[in-house]
């Protein structure tokens, strides 16, 4: 027995069996990874602001922001049961629950959007009747809200643009497939990094920080990849070249007046 294992590791096929495990493993640890960022990214922050509502010190949640944050729990929740099952062998359970995806996407995606007019309307309500120092703070607010209103359109379009390329390749090129639906789900992800405080940030001045988090979150499945395959899977570059435009956009139009003077009527409220 000793003879045959000193002989399997020297052939390699020791390391061999390990690589391949965990090309597998990899996007269930990836899918870990954002279950575990969403909860120390909202939990902390939610917290938070329940306590502030309490004291009055901000508006209350709007119901459709705990059914938005349901739909992408599931998501997530989903991405590490997925996952999960591909890196354990089961693919026709996989495949299965799969259609749950085709619910969850565009359902994430309306709520994002009624969530991100009523929290917005809510603000403008408040600025409107307050006064002095506070009123000064709610249109302070508004402000924020009025440039991440920016990145929130762009992720309403490329987060569902991702996924239907995902669910597309999931026949004819599943590599594609797998990463492009962690490749989607990144898009979103930033709004609960950028709740971990102690993260350094450059917002409100500047979305870099989120973009650079972005890029680090997916940082140990693509250099995974990288060593593993020696190139840059056809996902990565797919994925860039659609994120890129729209991320130089948002640098162009945050915090200048022309977009924030026209916020106001997107949201529903000018």
């Amino acid at each position: 027995m000793a003879i045959s294992a000193s002989s399997t590791i020297a052939s390699g096929k020791g390391e061999g069996d390990w690589a391949s495990s965990a090309d597998r493993w990899i996007f269930v640890f990836m899918a870990a990874l954002f279950f575990v960022t969403a909860l120390a990214g909202f939990i902390p922050d939610s917290v938070k602001k329940l306590d502030m509502v309490a004291a009055s010190a901000r508006p209350s949640f709007p119901a459709i922001l705990h059914v938005h944050a349901l739909l992408m729990g599931a998501w997530l929740s989903l991405l590490l049961v997925q996952s999960s099952l591909m890196a354990s062998g089961n693919r026709t359970l996989h495949m299965k629950m799969g259609v749950a995806a085709v619910i969850l996407a565009p359902a994430i995606v309306i709520t994002g959007a009624i969530v991100a007019t009523t929290i917005y309307g809510q603000y403008w309500e408040a600025a409107s009747l307050a006064t002095g120092a506070e009123r000064a703070g709610f249109e302070a607010d508004l402000v924020i809200k009025g440039n991440l209103t920016l990145r929130n359109l762009v992720g309403a379009v490329l987060f569902p643009l991702f996924v239907v390329m995902a669910l597309r390749a999931r026949l004819r090129d599943p590599g594609f497939h797998k990463r492009m639906i962690f490749l989607a789900t990144v898009v979103p992800l930033p709004a609960a990094i950028a709740r971990l405080t102690w993260l350094p940030s450059s917002m409100p001045d500047s979305p870099l920080s989120l973009d650079l988090f972005t890029l680090a979150w997916i940082a140990p499945m693509f250099l995974w990849d990288l060593v593993r395959q020696r190139k840059v899977h056809r996902a990565y570059i797919v994925w860039f070249a659609c994120w890129l435009p729209p991320t130089l956009l948002v640098y162009a139009f945050w915090g200048t007046d022309w977009w924030l003077s026209r916020v106001p009527a997107l949201m529903g409220v000018g």
